[in-house]
């Protein structure tokens, strides 16, 4: 079900907010100017977030830092969420857009 709601997620940003789908680590993610908000990775939903949505996202269970080399090297504004929080996904994923949108106007 996971994958299916990423694929939901990604065709609604696609549509309304002119993200372009697109590859992060070799994985799916969604783009805006370049700039990867959201990344599919192992059936999990990764963010890049502001300090305020950071700690909400980080706050669900299971969530961590994401670290796509394994090797303890996270990246730092990325927070990695569980399927079970799928209902949270969407919002995460306008928080993530919202937060490279800022940093695309810089």
């Amino acid at each position: 079900m996971s994958e299916e709601k990423y694929n939901a997620i990604g065709q609604s940003f696609t549509a309304i907010h002119q993200a372009e789908i697109s590859k992060l680590f070799g994985k799916p993610c969604l783009k805006f100017n370049g700039r990867a908000f959201v990344c599919y990775y192992n059936g999990d939903m990764v963010f890049r977030l502001n300090a305020e949505s950071h700690k909400t996202a980080f706050a669900l269970k299971g969530s961590r830092l994401f670290d796509p080399s394994g090797l303890n090297r996270p990246m730092m504004d990325w927070v990695q969420v569980k399927p079970a929080h799928e209902m949270e996904w969407t919002m995460l994923a306008e928080a993530a857009m919202d937060f490279v949108k800022g940093k695309t106007n810089q």
